[in-house]
Formats: C-alpha cells, structure tokens, sequence
C-alpha cells in the first residue's frame, strides 16, 4: 500500500505496530526511502527497528498518536460492544460502527471544548 507514495522526493514514515517488526519487512521499507515507525517488539527477541529510528523525536510523537488512535478503536470494542458485532451484512456492521465511532467522539466532545477555551 506504501510504494505509490514511496518515491516522493521528501521524506515519508510508516507506523505500525509490533506484528510489523520484522526484519524483512523493515528493510524493504528503507530500500523505499520510507522511515519505519513501528512499535518495537521486545518480547524475548531482538527488534529490527534500531537507534536510527528510535533516536529522532518524530518516532515517538508518533508512537503517541498511534496510542491516540488505537484508544478509539479499543473504546468503540470495548465499550461499544463492537468486539463480536451480533449483525450481518456489511450496511449493518457499517451503520454500527459509524453510530459506536459518533458516541466516541460526543464523549470525548466535552474534554476536547474545555481544552479549546
């Protein structure tokens, strides 16, 4: 999905998460030209995404938004009841989860109107 993007003459990032952090995968995106910024995964192994990546500020304001991201999607299964939608059909599951992502934001909207005052 990334190399119609790739060959831009300025710099461009690729966030993941820890299923991403393989070998293989990092080094095609930098034969690309694209920074991967993907979660490291620690877990009982060595990660392929190195200090050439994790030294720079951007990777982490990245990892930030990315949390930011995800707690949206965690919120709409788990409290939206999204996690096993009991509907069949694509409009069905379509129209609940724009309704689970509409009750998301009016949630966030008053955190979000005190922070903009």
């Amino acid at each position: 999905m990334i190399e119609p993007y790739a060959d831009r003459p300025q710099a461009i990032t690729l966030g993941a998460d820890k299923a991403y952090d393989a070998e293989d995968f990092i080094n095609e995106l930098r034969a690309m030209r694209v920074t991967p910024h993907v979660a490291q995964n620690t877990n009982g192994r060595r990660s392929a995404i190195d200090g050439r990546t994790t030294r720079h500020g951007g990777y982490a304001v990245s990892q930030r938004i990315r949390k930011r991201i995800e707690e949206a999607f965690g919120w709409i299964k788990m409290v939206a009841g999204q996690a096993k939608t009991k509907l069949r059909g694509r409009d069905r599951v379509g129209w609940a989860f724009t309704l689970s992502a509409a009750a998301y934001n009016l949630v966030r909207l008053p955190k979000l109107l005190a922070v903009s005052t």
